[in-house]
């Protein structure tokens, strides 16, 4: 019958000349093969090889930094020394090749190897492709991610210490050298953690560690990610909120609440508290100075309130 298409292998006419049916197959010919994967995963695209030269480097290939923290590099002969001093967690030692070794190069590779860290000898050339360029003095030392605790966790913890719960909360402090000398302090008088937000401010970083002198391994540190809601969570807690603010309506030599639970909020030097944050707080407390100094750098205003809060609870 003319135009019989059900009969595979039909042959029909047209102006291109004669063709070969389908057969009826047609919805099969056309059935499509899934979504296009991810460049990454696709063979010989550029981001396919940048996953790969990623991996080979022991970096994660992910599309975000909050979903995949990545180890660091720090680098610097001093820098590096005291890191490994402190006891700062690595997981390898690179070494340019030729370097010319001096007593911080020794020390560094001493007790790298007293502690079982890699040591890796690479090119210069190879060195300056890990760090970015940056000036390493021929040496970097791997840091991997820092490990945060759950604020509830933390929380817990403090409860369970047998003494007034006491945490540090930075809201805005984006150096990690504050955070590594807050996380210090911390440590020296008598805090149970700090409470960092995660956008905004800064983290456990290789210069957060170094700075702590190794405390950052034996304070938890809490990553939240709304310092206004962590704040909640601490008041429903039974902890008081008392927030450092030049402006406080309480002066620190008056702070009667210092054995009592308490969470200070330490804000950035050059904004304070941010106004969410100011508003969560039960109390804002000013540090007396004088007249001659406008304000203290963050770590040190924390530093002089924990030594405070800790005089007040040993008395």
């Amino acid at each position: 019958m003319a135009g019989n298409s059900q009969r595979k292998g039909a042959i029909r006419k047209s102006k291109k000349g004669p063709q070969v049916g389908s057969g009826g197959q047609v919805k099969r010919a056309l059935k499509g093969k899934g979504p296009t994967p991810p460049a990454e995963v696709r063979k010989g695209h550029p981001a396919a090889r940048r996953a790969a030269a990623a991996e080979r480097r022991g970096v994660s290939s992910g599309r975000s930094p909050r979903d995949a923290p990545q180890a660091e590099l720090l680098v610097g002969r001093n820098p590096v020394a005291e890191a490994l001093k402190a006891k700062v967690p690595a997981t390898a030692l690179y070494l340019a090749q030729g370097l010319d070794s001096d007593e911080r190069v020794t020390e560094a590779v001493r007790i790298a190897g007293n502690r079982g860290i890699a040591l890796l000898e690479v090119s210069r050339n190879e060195l300056d492709r890990r760090t970015g360029g940056i000036l390493h003095q021929g040496i970097a030392l791997q840091v991997p991610p820092f490990a945060y605790h759950a604020l509830p966790d933390l929380l817990r913890q403090a409860e369970e210490s047998g003494t007034p719960p006491l945490l540090v909360a930075l809201d805005g402090v984006t150096d990690p050298r504050n955070l590594g000398a807050v996380i210090r302090s911390a440590l020296a008088f008598g805090a149970h953690g700090v409470v960092i937000p995660e956008r905004r401010s800064a983290g456990v970083t290789a210069t957060a560690w170094r700075t702590s002198a190794g405390t950052a391994a034996r304070l938890p540190v809490a990553q939240v990610t709304n310092l206004v809601r962590a704040l909640k969570d601490c008041r429903d807690a039974g902890l008081f909120v008392v927030g450092l603010d030049a402006d406080g309506s309480t002066s620190l030599d008056e702070l009667e609440m210092a054995t009592e639970p308490l969470v200070v909020v330490v804000g950035s030097e050059g904004r304070g508290l941010s106004r969410l944050v100011g508003e969560s707080c039960d109390l804002t407390v000013s540090i007396p100075m004088s007249a001659a100094a406008e304000s203290l750098n963050a770590s040190v205003a924390a530093a002089v309130t924990l030594a405070e809060i800790s005089r007040r609870r040993r008395a």
